[in-house]
This record gives C-alpha cells, structure tokens and sequence, in this order.
C-alpha cells in the first residue's frame, strides 16, 4: 500500500512540474503576441516651443494661455512636439491635448498646477472610481485622441497638497451620488458634478485614445490617481518616476483598456503602484468593456501596494503579466487581487514571473470580499500562476486567498516561491485546486533531527 501511495505522489509531482513548464510556454508565447500589438506613436517633425506662444518659467507667470496657443498651433499642422524649455511654469487650468502631439519636457523643466478649482471648470466627461460622470477637468486631459506622448527628463507636480488632497475628507456625500448613479443607470448626462462637489480630478488622464507613449518623466503631488488610462490601447510608459504622497495618488491605472506595457518604472506612491481596473458594478457589467493585456516589467515597487487588479473590475480583466520586477521600499502588500460581490465579472489569466518584495504586511492577497460587503453579483477569479516569487518578510501573512462560499476561487498555481519569514503562512477559506510546487514560507526547514 505504502509503495502504491509513493508511485502516485511521485507522479502528481512529476506532472505538477510538467503542467508548470507546458503553463511558462504558453505564457511567453501569449506575452509576446500581446507585445507584438504595443507600438509607440511617431510625430510629425514641427517643433512648437512653449516660450514662443508667451510661456515664462519664472514661476509666477500663468502660461495656460501659452500652451494652449502652441497645442492649437499643433493641431492646425496636423501635430508634432511642442516642446518645454527648462524652467518652472505655472499653469492654472488643463491642457487638453490634441491627436498627432508629443509633450516634451525638456530637463530642468517643471508643470506646476494651480490650486484654484474653477479654473478647472467647465466639467469634462470623465469618470471617477470607475463610474462614468461629468467633473472637474483632469489637469492633462486628452479625450477621443490619437498619437499622443509626454516624454523627457521634466516634472510634472500637480501641487495640490494643500488643496485637493484636502477635499478627500469631503467627498462622501459626492462619492455615494455618484455610486448611486450608477446602480440605478442614470443617463450620463445627468451626472454633473464639479463645483459644489468635492471628488477631485485626475492628474493625467487619456480618454478613449489610441497609441500612447509616456515616457521619461517625474510625476508628483497629484490630486486623485496619478495617470488612468480609460478606455484607451496600444499604452506605452517607461522610464517614469514617482513621488507621489497626497490620497489615492495611484501610479497607473489601466481601465477598460488593452495592449498596455508598463516597464522601467520607479514607483514611489501613497497608494496602488498599478490598479488595474474595469469599471464599477452595474455599470461596468452593462458597458463590459474588458481590461486585457497588461504587461509590467523591471519596475521597482513602493508604496501602499505593488501591483493591484480591482476593486473596480465588474467588466473582467484577463491576461495580465508581472515579469523580472523588485521592490524600491516598503510596500504593504506585493501582489493583491480583490473584489467583492456587488462587482461581478472575472479575473484570470494572471501571471506572475520573477517578481522580488523586501518587507511586506502580505506578500500574496486574493480576496472576493474587500472590505466585507456586497451581495449578488461573486466575481470569478481563476487561473493565477506565480512562478518564482520572493519576499524577505511578511509581518502578517504569507499567503492569503478568500473565495466566496458561492464562487470559490480556483485553480492558482504556485512554483518557486520563498518568503522568508512571516507570522502566518497560509490562510485559504472557499478555494479549489490550490497547486504548490517547491514553495518555502518561514525558514526552511533542512536535514530532520534524529536520536543521537
């Protein structure tokens, strides 16, 4: 009997580690197909430099006016850059973007936003926390764009410490109209907010756009998420760096978007590093616009969490690769996946490879019950492969996966993976089918003692 029971591990374990070979093939070859389909935009060769439309980086002067006249200098040549000369540029109000422009902040150049909100009026359509409304214009907005870039060596500081960052203490009663908007199907157009509501506006965000490239730059002090992506394909960013402290500042956040590539990335962040996202319960299951093909490699992770999928995710999100990344600090979880039954939808196809956390409260998080609430609408969250994870410490917990007692999560694969110490290991309520292949949590345990 013992004999028999030894061949039949034996073999489980052979084809556990079969299954994870036959998985690492075709998570390449699905990567690489994806990338395939990722390509920066090119620029007409015009040049319109800010300083000769009346900007001043003297720090005082407003030179909105001036970057509005060089974008729509732009437009009327079909595009091109328009270029940011070293200095510190006051800007009270957007830039709104126009399709075939590359913004090039040249080094030693600066945006600093006014703190002002009306001059962030009229309201724009938008959408907030993954609800469709009209708000207070994001301080970059492009909207139904095409070929569109922010690239160099400047900063882009949204200087609303003490002002919009303020409004996160207010914005409640706002933040539950417009939840309610969305249960109850609201025509968009009645979804006016902006003064005399308190939900604040994003720093970057491009709309309904095609083939974006950002690059280079330094991003800081935002008012709400730093640069969300909605409903947008063929993304690029590389090489962008953040100091980000105020609430909710969010590196990047992918929604109802596909084909995104988010590489060499120095994330510091109050909040989500990446929150990959696809709209809000009713709402985002009646437009069921599918986050897909999201792909981040060598970024160093800091901040609240390193790389998130939800909560706001009712539409699905699916194919999704975290490849070759570390920690640049303290994150307080790595990988976390989370949902809860008001949302709905669908999150598979997850793949992790090669990714590093030092210290951390939770290494790897999947909750269906965020924040313990919700009724109706479970979410599916399946076929998760983590390969070659590692993390130094985890003062709470190694391991965390919660399903729903009527929509387990299932199907999560782990090989390789070593968390050096941690106060608990493993905890799973309501999964199925939770694969571990060489797989070491707290201090590995050598050579078993004997009597002497």
């Amino acid at each position: 009997m013992f004999k028999y029971l030894l061949m039949l591990l034996t073999a489980f374990s052979a084809l556990c580690i079969e299954s994870f070979a036959r998985k690492d093939e075709e998570r390449i070859a699905k990567r690489d197909s994806i990338l395939k389909n990722i390509v920066p935009p090119s620029f007409p060769d015009n040049h319109f430099v800010v300083t000769k439309f009346g900007a001043v980086g003297d720090s005082l002067k407003n030179s909105k006016p001036a970057f509005d006249k060089a974008m729509a200098a732009a437009k009327k040549k079909n595009g091109g850059k328009v270029i940011v000369p070293p200095g510190v540029y006051i800007l009270n109000g957007p830039i709104h973007f126009v399709s075939n422009v590359n913004l090039e902040l040249q080094k030693g150049a600066t945006l600093v936003f006014g703190t002002d909100a009306k001059d962030y009026l009229p309201v724009v359509f938008t959408s907030w926390e993954g609800t469709m409304l009209y708000n207070y214009s994001p301080f970059i907005y492009g909207y139904q764009l095409e070929n569109i870039a922010i690239t160099g060596e400047g900063v882009i500081d949204g200087n609303a410490k003490e002002s919009f960052n303020t409004w996160h203490g207010l914005q409640k009663e706002s933040q539950l109209r417009s939840r309610k908007m969305n249960h109850e199907n609201t025509p968009f157009n009645e979804r006016i907010f902006g003064e005399g509501y308190y939900l604040r506006p994003h720093l970057i965000q491009f709309f309904e756009c095609r083939n974006i490239l950002i690059e280079g730059i330094t991003i800081k002090n935002a008012p709400f998420w730093c640069v969300h992506l909605l409903k947008s394909e063929n993304i690029t960013a590389r090489r962008v760096k953040f100091d980000a402290y105020n609430k909710n500042n969010d590196g990047f956040d992918p929604e109802y978007s596909k084909n995104v590539l988010i590489e060499d990335i120095d994330f510091n962040n109050a909040d989500d590093n990446v929150a990959i996202k696809a709209g809000r319960d009713y709402e985002g299951r009646r437009l069921g616009l599918i986050t897909e093909n999201i792909i981040i490699r060598n970024c160093r992770f800091k901040g609240l969490h390193g790389v998130v999928i939800g909560s706001e995710m009712s539409a699905g999100v699916r194919n999704v690769f975290v490849e070759d990344c570390t920690y640049g600090g303290y994150c307080k979880r790595g990988i976390y996946l989370k949902s809860n039954p008001d949302r709905g939808g669908f999150i598979k196809n997850v793949f992790i490879n090669n990714v590093a956390f030092g210290e951390v409260e939770d290494c790897f998080f999947i909750t269906s019950y965020y924040h313990g609430e919700g009724s109706g609408f479970e979410t599916e969250i399946k076929d998760v492969f983590v390969n070659n994870l590692k993390c130094k410490a985890a003062t709470n917990a190694g391991i965390v996966i919660q399903g729903f007692p009527t929509k387990k999560v299932t199907d999560i694969y782990f090989n390789k993976v070593l968390i050096e110490s941690c106060k608990k290991a493993i905890s799973f309520t309501n999964t199925e089918n939770i694969v571990f292949n060489d797989v070491i949590i707290g201090e590995e345990v050598s050579v078993p003692s004997h009597v002497k």
